[in-house]
Parts: C-alpha cells; sequence; structure tokens
C-alpha cells in the first residue's frame, strides 16, 4: 500500500502532535504470530455503528435514546412532535444539544432558542427547561459541570412571550435529576407555574449561546471541560493517507452530512448521515471520501461504551478493497 503519515495527538494536554511514517499494509494487518505459547495480547472486536435516521418518522413520545455512557458522558438521541411533558432541571451536568432536523423551541430560565438544523446550545447546570419539537430530531450530550463554549455564538436566548405561536402557561410538573439525566434517575418531581418559571429571564443576566460549526475545512472546537471535547470536523475529498491516533480519549463521531469510508485497525466501514461509531483511544484511523463531508467529534478521556443496539459491523482489513476506494 506505500508509506503513510500518521499523526499521534494529546487532546487534553498542550501538548504538539508528532508525526511519524508508516507502512500502511502493516499499520493495518494484523501481528505477527507470538513465537511464545503463552497469549500475550488480546483479539479485539472490530468497530460498531449505530444508526438513528435523521428523517422524521412519527412515532409516540418516547424518552431519549441513550447511544454512549460512561461515568462522565452520556449521548442521547431524541425525535419529537410534541411538548415535552415537563420542566427538566440537572443538578451535575451541563446538557449541549445539536439540531440534527426540523424545528425545535427550547424555554428555559434564560430566555428561549429556536434551534434549526445545525445549531447547538448548552444548558447550564440547574437551568430549568422543556422543548416543543415539530418534526425533529436532535442530540444531546452531558457532561460534568462546567462547559465552556469554545467559538463566539451567533445569536443567544432571549425573553419571548408566548413562548411559541399557541403557547398558554399550564399545569406541568419540574423534574430534578441527578446522574446525567438517565430515566429513573430524579430526585423529586413537582408542580410548577409555567409562566412564573419562564418570567424568571427578566431577573437574569446569562443567556443561552447558540453555536454552529464552521463553513472551512478543519476542526472547529465548540465546547471544553477537563475532560470532554466537541467540534465539528468538515473535510474535503480525501485519499485517506494521512493517519490520527489519539493518546488520551475515546472518539464518538456522528456524520452530519456527506459520506466517508472510515479505515482503522479495527477494521473499515462506511459512515453516512445518522451514523454514529466509537474509536477507541490509542487506535489508528482515517476517512477517504470522494466529495465533501462533516462529521461532529466528541472526546471523552474516559471509556465511553456504546449502549444501543449495533447497526452494522466494520470489515475486516483488506489491501483489494482499500485500492478499490482510493481507486
Amino acid at each position: 500500500m506505500g508509506t503513510v503519515q500518521e499523526i499521534i495527538q494529546v487532546v487534553f494536554s498542550e501538548q504538539p502532535p508528532r508525526t511519524v511514517e508508516r507502512d500502511e499494509d502493516q499499520l493495518l494487518a494484523p501481528p505477527h504470530p507470538s513465537p511464545f505459547p503463552v497469549k500475550l495480547w488480546h483479539d479485539h472486536d472490530l468497530l460498531t455503528v449505530v444508526h438513528f435516521p435523521q428523517e422524521y418518522t412519527a412515532q409516540p413520545f418516547a424518552p431519549p435514546r441513550g447511544v454512549y455512557e460512561s461515568a462522565q458522558v452520556r449521548v442521547e438521541w431524541q425525535t419529537m412532535d410534541n411538548r415535552q411533558p415537563f420542566y427538566h432541571r440537572n443538578c451535575d451536568v451541563d446538557e449541549i444539544s445539536y439540531q440534527v432536523a426540523g424545528e425545535r423551541t427550547l424555554m428555559t430560565e434564560l430566555g428561549v432558542v429556536e434551534h434549526r438544523p445545525g445549531d447547538f446550545s448548552r444548558l447550564p447546570r440547574g437551568v430549568a427547561h422543556d422543548n416543543y419539537g415539530r418534526k425533529e430530531s436532535h442530540l444531546l450530550f452531558y457532561t460534568p459541570a462546567p462547559v465552556t463554549e469554545g467559538r463566539a455564538a451567533i445569536s443567544q436566548s432571549e425573553p419571548v412571550f408566548p413562548a411559541f405561536p399557541g403557547w398558554q402557561a399550564g399545569a406541568v410538573n419540574e423534574a430534578v435529576t441527578q446522574c446525567m439525566g438517565t430515566p429513573g434517575h430524579d430526585i423529586t418531581v413537582f408542580p410548577v407555574d409555567e409562566r412564573v418559571l419562564l418570567e424568571q429571564v427578566h431577573a437574569e443576566k446569562d443567556r443561552l449561546q447558540v453555536l454552529r460549526g464552521s463553513e472551512a475545512y478543519g476542526v472547529t472546537w465548540l465546547y471544553r471541560s477537563p475532560a470532554f471535547r466537541l467540534a465539528t470536523i468538515r473535510l474535503a475529498s480525501c485519499d485517506g493517507r494521512v493517519y490520527r491516533r489519539t493518546l488520551d480519549a475515546d472518539e464518538i463521531q456522528y456524520q452530519i452530512s456527506g459520506r466517508r469510508t472510515l479505515v482503522s485497525q479495527r477494521g473499515t466501514v462506511e459512515l453516512g448521515p445518522g451514523d454514529f461509531v466509537r474509536i477507541p483511544l490509542g487506535l489508528a484511523h482515517t476517512s477517504i471520501s470522494a466529495r465533501d463531508t462533516e462529521y461532529i467529534a466528541l472526546y471523552s478521556d474516559r471509556d465511553l461504551p456504546q449502549i444501543a443496539e449495533t447497526s452494522r459491523t466494520a470489515e475486516p482489513y483488506s489491501p483489494q478493497r482499500l485500492a478499490a476506494l482510493r481507486a
């Protein structure tokens, strides 16, 4: 296959990345047989993909579906064509959302935000919030507070009354939860006056910040905390001759647009819009794409296991397939 470059990086450090040269066939091939009778390394599973369609399909309201979860990070997928049935207040985490499709009104004590596809926003720990979705889907990322924004906002929340056309204050509950909002971890649920809750915005100085990824190629850092990073990555067409190996973080990728083939030391798999994949720390990987492609990259300094059902599995490395992809 020839010589390729590998970038070895540490995300949670100011340490600059290093670049080394590799023989690509050796990089992706299985190890040489051990000369000893004792098993010295593990047989690792191939990468797995989780898929949720980006297009809205009618279905009964259900809690968000967990995709990946650890003690430090939880990733969820949700679809709505209705109001959330309660206001929610997190005790322990900041809650970041990404709008995949459709429209969603986020109502909070810090004002109201209208989400359109491509919008990110962060709910600080302890801020009550409710959602009104219209044939929409979105992602949720929970991680211990505080999280900070990494780029300038394009807009912010504002006092809005009524919160959306047809809104009327009703009899609603507030749920206070811990453990990253995981179902079954409520602390207390009680009735609240929705109008009084939303009018709290007039006593608050802070506002929710709405962010978007960049139109430029490369990495756009959006959010960070001591153990968490979130970015969008936009790639031009590429032949995958530059690999990356992250030493200190599991990486979750979510494909926003375009199609690409992920090549790794644990198999090769095609990714399209709506696909998630987890790349464990220390694993070399690259992408091959004939056209522009964009995805979200989440970095966690702890192991971040998949909890959703697998949609498909990567195929073992094949020099012939790799050559065909580049051709």
